[in-house]
């Protein structure tokens, strides 16, 4: 193996670990203010450097790159490969941070949700109800004007708090 080929696989390789850390979430290199990003992102520079080492090295084997020219051209073409990945990466990046969520869930979400009571609700206290909340099982404490027994289906009325709610029988 050239002694070029080797620098190539050493750049790509250390391309696609900064691009997996980047991609991953790690803050690896603030330059200024950390909330201001640049006009090119780590991830683009990531995967710009990972396609052409390993590009480059692939060139510069088929290349024969024992001679600097051959080395020079080798890193040519890879740089050629390496534009469209380091755009590529720049764009799945983005569209990953700009990604539309749903909103979290308040107390009043379940103001109005079906349930089922898992612990019985009595006169005076309070029993244990499971109600879906944005489709997710939630198991909430009850309280009911009228006791209530295991299993009965329920009807939100009111949000109490964030974990308890106040149920009549549906």
């Amino acid at each position: 193996m050239a002694a070029g080929t080797l620098i190539f696989l050493i750049i790509g390789g250390a391309g696609v670990a900064v691009l997996a850390l980047a991609l991953l979430g790690t803050e690896l290199v603030h330059l200024g203010n950390p909330d201001v990003e640049g006009p090119i992102s780590l991830e683009a520079i990531a995967g710009f450097a990972g396609v052409l080492g390993f590009a480059g090295a692939v060139a510069n084997e088929v290349l024969g790159g024992h001679s600097p020219a051959q080395v020079a051209a080798a890193g040519g073409l890879g740089a050629l490969a390496a534009v469209p990945a380091g755009w590529l990466a720049a764009r799945i990046s983005r569209a990953a941070r700009n990604m539309r969520t749903d909103a979290t869930p308040t107390r009043n979400d379940v103001v109005g949700a079906l349930g089922v009571v898992v612990t019985p609700i009595p006169e005076a206290g309070y029993g244990e109800v499971r109600v879906r909340v944005g489709g997710h099982p939630v198991k909430l404490n009850a309280r009911s004007e009228r006791p209530i027994a295991l299993g009965t289906q329920i009807f939100v009325v009111e949000a109490l708090t964030e974990t308890s709610v106040l149920v009549e029988a549906y």
